[in-house]
């Protein structure tokens, strides 16, 4: 697979520098290469790089997950086998049980009972 799309890209790249140089100095790389615009190889040449444009729209309308390699054992992951847990640990209990339960405006404006002992 990794083949195919460096081939694809390459087509690719070749297609568009030789539409550049069509554009720019009426000057076709392909064509002068391979015996003129009428010649097999040229046609086969046109025809990869339409293909290769083809293929490159379906990847894009229809992208494959990505590759994911696990740094620890260094195996491919699956995208449904990762597991989005958070880097951090537990939090720990506090003293206070109500530390971390939502408050209404009320409470919040309010200010907290101290004790001076």
């Amino acid at each position: 697979m990794r083949f195919l799309k460096s081939l694809t890209l390459t087509l690719i790249i070749v297609g568009a520098l030789n539409w550049g140089l069509i554009a720019l100095f009426q000057f076709d790389l392909v064509a002068a290469l391979f015996g003129g615009q009428d010649a097999i190889l040229s046609r086969l040449v046109y025809g990869l790089v339409g293909l290769s444009g083809l293929y490159y729209v379906t990847t894009i309308l229809n992208p494959t997950p990505a590759e994911v390699i696990d740094i620890n054992t260094r195996q491919r992951i699956q995208p449904s086998q990762l597991k989005y847990g958070t880097e951090f640990g537990e939090e720990k209990h506090t003293e206070n049980p109500h530390a971390h339960t939502l408050q209404t405006s009320e409470q919040f404006r309010k200010p907290p009972d101290i004790d001076n002992d």
